[in-house]
């Protein structure tokens, strides 16, 4: 039987998450031309759908495959988007910031990478720490660059480079590509429990 949510792909959540792909160009078209402050606008409703697109899928019942695996090539669109708009925004703190910015642009590739070698297809895990390290990457971002402590975004680098590497190691463990893993926890558990079985 067709699972409902596979008939059809416009759905609320993935209208959410394909707004982030309308979004990306023109943030860099902001961007290039200086437009700072409608950049930061722009890229405060980017983050807002990437929040509610996994939130209204599970409250409507419209969870899929398809969506997961859209929601991630948003994530590394969008990633890609903010560090080279930044750049062109903001080349002086990004040049100063220059390692944090590698570790948070590397904590988006490497797991897609370690997916791609593995699967031959994007992971689409959305891990607890995935989020958490997208919502402290983003306020440590917007503190950053609208003249706060750069702190947060320090810390938030490294909790992106962590869930990463959680990421990696749940495509070791994970002999099939799954969506939607909450942690290398659950994998471990669940891999305990199937060799019991």
């Amino acid at each position: 039987m067709l699972d409902p949510s596979e008939t059809t792909k416009w759905t609320l959540p993935n209208l959410l998450t394909g707004f982030r792909f309308v979004a990306a160009p023109i943030l860099l078209w902001l961007a290039w031309n200086g437009y700072a402050v409608a950049f930061m606008v722009l890229l405060a409703v980017a983050f807002l759908t990437d929040l509610l697109d996994g939130w209204t899928a599970r409250l409507t019942g419209q969870v899929s495959e398809f969506g997961a695996v859209l929601d991630s090539w948003a994530d590394v669109i969008n990633y890609l988007t903010i560090a080279l708009s930044c750049w062109w925004l903001w080349p002086e703190i990004v040049a100063r910031e220059w390692l944090y910015v590698v570790l948070i642009v590397a904590s988006c590739l490497l797991p897609s990478a370690a997916g791609l070698l593995k699967f031959g297809r994007f992971t689409s895990y959305h891990t607890w720490g995935v989020k958490l390290a997208a919502a402290s990457m983003g306020g440590g971002l917007y503190l950053m660059f609208l003249g706060g402590p750069v702190w947060p975004f320090r810390v938030a680098a490294v909790i992106c480079i962590v869930a990463a590497f959680e990421e990696i190691a749940i495509t070791v463990l994970l002999k099939n590509p799954r969506s939607n893993v909450r942690s290398l926890w659950h994998v471990i558990r669940k891999g305990k429990g199937e060799a019991r079985a």
